[in-house]
């Protein structure tokens, strides 16, 4: 009755059911109608968690150890009863940034670095490889199982048989197709794949009636239930032996069982998916909660009674414990129970490698493959209008590569171990990811440099203590390095490390790759410091529930909406990408027009949809092509000020970048010292620096500690306190940016890009992009008289632009308080270009004027000495001006506003650049 025909027929059916079964859901979501968005699918869907290992594998291991099955599933028990605290967050840190994997979630948090999600993604699909071939195994021994039936014959694949002759190649083969037909029909690797998942969540349901079924035949069809197996068994000898936990090794192997299932049931790439990203609601968490740790007990309360019974049906051995599930039906002469058991065993098989194979070739796409292209390969794929068709070719070839390693791993290595122990040592590689993530979302000190610290090390030790032995034992190297060490080096015995000898293989190497892991990630985060969008992605991460879901960075750069259209579609194709962008103006009731100059809030949007199809790191390199983007210290201080707690360590953050001032300082008189003269000029201008970086670092400290102390101050008091703080920061960040800006420019390090310019068009571009500052300042209006046939000049588009964001914003900070104006004036005169920035003012006494002058010449400190603020901007005016050849003066008198006023050379005027002067007006 079972013949190979039958079985393939009925493997094929099944799978197609599937197949329909997701279509179906795909139709009903294209209608509005999902079926996914219930909280009893999401549960379902999560129990992808139970593979083979679960279905055969736990059988297998309660036959030769007994109770040492129950950590793997006691632990993500455990991790559910904290989910709503911890799954929670990691649920909302991904939706709020379009987390596609895990991979992408690492390198998110770590200011979307590509080489740490390309990290993540080489240790993932190194790691997860057993785990797959785990399923092909399972798959493949199962059905030759079947195939002998009435006969019991364990299946051999010979060495030397070719792949051609191999029943697992075909299932790995097959399993490919089906995991590109379910999971790659969409670019965006965000959007939900409502059709996987339903058939995700109906696999669940087969595979625990199908083990129940077994389970309920053997415990009351067999034997008279519990009591009697359990009796046969004692009294067989065999009952003792398994229920015995004894000696430090059994309870050190169950506790790190435990700790490796409590992190794998989040960070397996298949669980991260699955639990993560394909979560429509994180309410249904909420069910989650109690209905997985349920239906984990429900697929193990038969495992004991099927044990014993195989131990009871084949007291001779001969029999693998892995195929009990199957041989026990077989052996009482019940095929249609046998076939049901196959077909539980591929249900729980075909799901993991579907979910599996997705989510890694999910990360290999973005995280991996796609850095690359857009860093090695950028002049190839400029040329290209349409990526999408590359993303999901990328991603159909990574899942067949995967399989097809998973199926070279069962030939090479995989043989040699029981179905548990290939699944534990994925189990141990995956953990790897734990500290990175949890310390990632709730310490907002770790750093990059500790995270690759921490995997980098890990990994290489789980490599050391895990995989190397596995080629050891499948003949691949010499044993004699598992059982002396290399170069019979007894201390680096890699089951024995440093002598910590008696433990089980995976908990030896489950404490050596975590204390590893963990004290570098630890020790190397406190040694290194954070990059701006590290700081900003790690306030996000922890304060995920504190803060907006739309947190944007403070831009300065050139694009234009349609610039960030265009780049939308490269990767989404039209469709979609219109559909993101009317998503975004219905959002926050904006019309937006393709040459509009883009907004901090448009970039953002854009760079998280772009995320959902090419990953964050991918997206950031992208956009930041397209921006040029350059994020102020002002927004990063503005997070961080927000919370009154955090200013005393804000003002330390301040300390370490006032020592980084004064080191650029140092490096500012030493450019300066062949100018003799100027000694003791520069010694001033550092004792004036100095002085400016201690008043506003000093405020900031008195007032923080004053915050700390002082808890229950009045809430109108503490805003004003915080204000204050915040008003400093501000001024020290600029003060430090100017002062490192104009080292360089004397230092000559700065990088100048000269070309011919209209002015007309650089200038109007500098003040779009400072709309925001006269959004904020209501009472301050702008008019410009610019002709539009001024020539050309010779300049840095970049430079010139500070030039004129400089001069507007001192005169935006010192005209009058009530219905104040600017006036920009632009013309040719006598081969220069002249341009006039006036405001109305307070303006500038005469014998200031000379001050002024003096102090210029001497330091290039501030052009101005008014009571409001200080600076260095018109200083480096001065600089960028000399070097374009031209000169800046002032024309003041008090209470009549100022008038800033410079010249550069037009290109064409054949006029030698001379030293920039700064003359008072007579």
């Amino acid at each position: 009755m079972l013949s190979g025909p039958v079985i393939i027929t009925v493997a094929f059916l099944y799978l197609g059911l599937l197949f329909a079964i997701a279509y179906y859901s795909d139709k009903r979501a294209d209608q509005g109608r999902s079926l996914i968005a219930n909280p009893t699918i999401y549960a379902l869907s999560i129990a992808v968690y139970c593979t083979s290992w679960t279905f055969y594998g736990s059988v297998g291991r309660a036959a030769s150890t007994g109770v040492d099955f129950l950590p793997i599933y006691l632990g993500p028990t455990l991790t559910f009863i904290v989910a709503w605290f911890v799954i929670r967050k990691i649920i909302r840190i991904s939706k709020v940034n379009r987390i596609t994997s895990i991979a992408d979630f690492v390198a998110s948090r770590y200011g979307k670095s590509f080489q740490l999600g390309g990290l993540v993604t080489v240790i993932a699909v190194v790691g997860i490889l057993p785990y797959i071939s785990l399923q092909l195994k399972a798959i493949s021994t199962s059905f030759s199982v079947l195939l002998d039936y009435p006969e019991i014959v364990m299946p051999t694949t010979p060495a030397s048989a070719l792949f051609l002759q191999d029943t697992a190649f075909y299932v790995a083969l097959i399993m490919g197709v089906f995991a590109i037909l379910f999971g790659t029909r969409h670019i965006d690797a965000s959007e939900h794949h409502e059709g996987m998942v339903a058939a995700i969540a109906f696999e669940s349901i087969v595979k625990l009636v199908a083990f129940l079924t077994v389970g309920l035949f053997v415990t009351f069809g067999i034997y008279g239930g519990f009591g009697e197996i359990f009796a046969q068994a004692e009294a067989s000898g065999a009952l003792s032996r398994l229920f015995i936990i004894d000696g430090v090794a059994a309870y050190t192997s169950w506790i790190t069982l435990t700790l490796l299932a409590m992190g794998a049931i989040v960070v397996l790439p298949r669980q991260f998916q699955m639990l993560v990203v394909e979560n429509v609601d994180e309410r249904h968490l909420r069910k989650a909660m109690w209905l997985f740790p349920l239906y984990l007990l429900l697929i193990n309360i038969f495992v004991l009674p099927i044990a014993f019974a195989g131990l009871l049906h084949f007291p001779q051995g001969g029999v693998d414990g892995d195929t009990f599930v199957l041989t026990v039906p077989m052996k009482e002469q019940r095929p249609i129970l046998a076939l049901i058991a196959f077909i539980g065993g591929l249900s729980a098989a075909t799901s993991m490698i579907i979910v599996e194979t997705i989510a890694l070739a999910t990360m290999v796409c973005n995280d991996l493959v796609m850095p690359l292209l857009l860093r090695v390969g950028r002049l190839h794929l400029s040329e290209r209008r349409d990526l999408a068709g590359i993303l999901l070719t990328i991603r159909r070839a990574t899942i067949i590569v995967v399989v097809l390693l998973g199926y070279a791993y069962v030939r090479l290595i995989g043989e040699s171990y029981a179905l548990v122990t290939i699944g534990l040592v994925s189990f141990a590689a995956a953990m790897q990811f734990v500290p990175a993530i949890v310390g990632g979302i709730y310490w907002k000190g770790a750093t990059k440099a500790g995270a690759v610290a921490g995997l980098t090390g890990g990994f290489l030790v789980w490599i050391y203590t895990l995989l190397l032995p596995s080629f050891a034992r499948s003949g691949w190297i010499s044993q004699s390095f598992v059982e002396n060490g290399p170069l019979g080096l007894a201390l680096l015995k890699p089951y024995a490390l440093f002598g910590l000898a008696g433990l089980d293989p995976i908990a030896h190497a489950t404490i050596w790759t975590l204390l590893v892991n963990v004290g570098l990630f630890v020790g190397v985060s406190l040694m290194t410091f954070q990059s701006i969008i590290e700081r900003s992605q790690a306030v996000q991460f922890v304060e995920i529930f504190k803060r907006s879901a739309d947190v944007g960075g403070v831009w300065r750069g050139r694009a234009t909406i349609g610039d960030l259209k265009e780049l939308l579609v490269r990767f989404m194709g039209e469709a979609r990408a219109n559909a993101a962008f009317a998503r975004f103006e219905r959002e926050n009731k904006r019309h937006l027009h393709d040459h509009g100059s883009a907004d901090s809030d448009i970039v953002s949007y854009s760079e998280r949809q772009l995320a959902g199809a090419i990953g964050a790191a991918s997206a950031r390199i992208m956009v930041a092509s397209v921006l040029r983007e350059e994020m102020h210290n002002i927004d990063e201080v503005a997070q961080i000020l927000d919370e009154a707690s955090q200013l005393v360590v804000y003002s330390r953050q301040l300390e370490q970048k006032s020592r980084e001032l004064e080191a650029a300082t140092a490096e500012l008189r030493a450019a300066n010292e062949r100018l003799k003269e100027l000694d003791k000029l520069k010694d001033d201008f550092v004792a004036t620096v100095s002085h400016e970086v201690r008043t506003p670092l000093t405020s900031i400290r008195s007032f923080s500690e004053i915050l700390r102390d002082n808890p229950d101050l009045d809430a109108d008091q503490r805003h004003k306190f915080v204000s204050i703080v915040v008003q400093e920061s501000e001024r020290l960040s600029r003060l430090i940016n100017d002062i490192l800006d104009l080292a360089k420019m004397e230092a000559g390090t700065s990088e100048w890009h000269m070309a011919d310019l209209a002015p007309k068009a650089v200038i109007e571009q500098a003040l779009a992009g400072m709309a925001g500052l006269f959004a904020k300042a209501r009472h301050v209006s702008l008019e410009t008289r610019i002709p539009d046939d001024l020539p050309p000049i010779r300049a840095d588009a970049d430079r010139f632009t500070q030039v004129i964001v400089n001069l507007i914003s001192n005169a935006e900070k010192f005209c009058a308080k009530e219905n104040g104006w600017i006036r920009l004036e632009a013309w040719q005169e006598a081969g220069f270009l002249r341009v006039d920035v006036k405001d109305n003012g307070i303006g500038i006494a005469k014998k200031d004027q000379e001050k002024i002058f003096e102090r210029f010449q001497q330091a290039g400190n501030t052009l101005t000495d008014k009571p409001q603020g200080t600076g260095l901007g018109l200083p480096i005016c001065r600089q960028i001006l000399l070097r374009f050849g031209g000169a800046i003066w002032v024309d003041s008198e008090p209470d009549h506003g100022a008038k800033f006023s410079f010249r550069i050379p037009l290109s064409h005027s054949g006029a030698e650049a001379g030293a920039a002067t700064f003359e008072t007006a007579q």
